[in-house]
Order: C-alpha cells, then structure tokens, then sequence
C-alpha cells in the first residue's frame, strides 16, 4: 500500500509543479489554488510512505515520478522541446526508479 500511495504522491508532484509553472508567481489564483492542494496531498502521501519505506528510496522514487510526469505534460503540451535524448532519458530515469522498488 505504501508504494501506492508513493506513486500517487508521486504524481501529485507532477501536478503542483506544473500548476506553480502555472500561476505566474502566485499571481493567478486558480493555478495558485490548485498548487497549494496538489503540494498539500503530495507531501502528505510522501510522509505517510515513509513510514514504512526507507526515507532515502521514497523521496527519490517521489522526486523521479514526478520530474517525468511534468516534463512528459510539458513536451505533450509543446511547453518543451521533445527530443529523442531527452526521452531516453526519461526512460532511465523510470528504469531506476523500477531498480529501487525492484531492490527494496
């Protein structure tokens, strides 16, 4: 159940990053709104993971889902370039985070 609720939280990061991308520096409030719920339910999934999971496995796992959501919402919305180096290494990335769980 922990690994779930750390994918979850894990997304959630995805979300509140792209929503403070979003707000312009807080000036927009409903990209300011979504931000603050999407931090709040993403740090709470993360802590409540670490209570049964290394502390050191969960916040790199945590970190990882979400950088490669966000860059995956950005390229898929042309917010970023797409190239093929940068998808390679996003595919590392999940492979590593694949490793962790595998190894836990």
């Amino acid at each position: 159940m922990a690994w779930l609720i750390l994918i979850i939280s894990g997304a959630f990061e995805a979300v509140w990053a792209v929503a403070l991308s979003k707000s312009e520096g807080f000036s927009r409030l409903a990209p300011s709104l979504v931000f603050a719920v999407a931090l709040a339910i993403s740090m709470g999934g993360l802590a409540i993971a670490m209570r049964t999971l290394p502390a050191g496995t969960s916040y790199a796992v945590w970190v990882a889902i979400g950088a490669v959501l966000t860059v995956g919402y950005s390229m898929a919305t042309g917010d970023e370039a797409l190239s093929p180096v940068k998808i390679a290494l996003l595919l590392g990335l999940i492979t590593c985070v694949v490793g962790l769980k595998l190894a836990h």
